[in-house]
């Protein structure tokens, strides 16, 4: 899990430079910044409601397994 977090913190990192590089501004800067939060909250939103309103008995595994749990229903 350490090692899978971490090439997940290094490519976005790596492509979120890549792209202040090709156009060092402050407006690209905050855009970006607000990107990477605004996934990160709706990423952590969508498990939160997951866990505690669509069945708090069950272990979801991703979003998709969440996604195939409703529709079976």
């Amino acid at each position: 899990m350490y090692l899978k977090v971490s090439l997940f913190m290094a490519s976005g990192l790596i492509a979120a430079l890549l792209i202040f590089v090709e156009n060092p501004n402050f407006k690209v800067f905050l855009m970006l910044a607000v990107v990477i939060w605004s996934f990160c909250r709706a990423y952590y939103f969508a498990f939160y409601v997951i866990e505690k309103y669509v069945d708090p008995a069950f272990k979801f595994s991703s979003l998709l397994s969440a996604l195939k749990y409703v529709l079976r229903r």
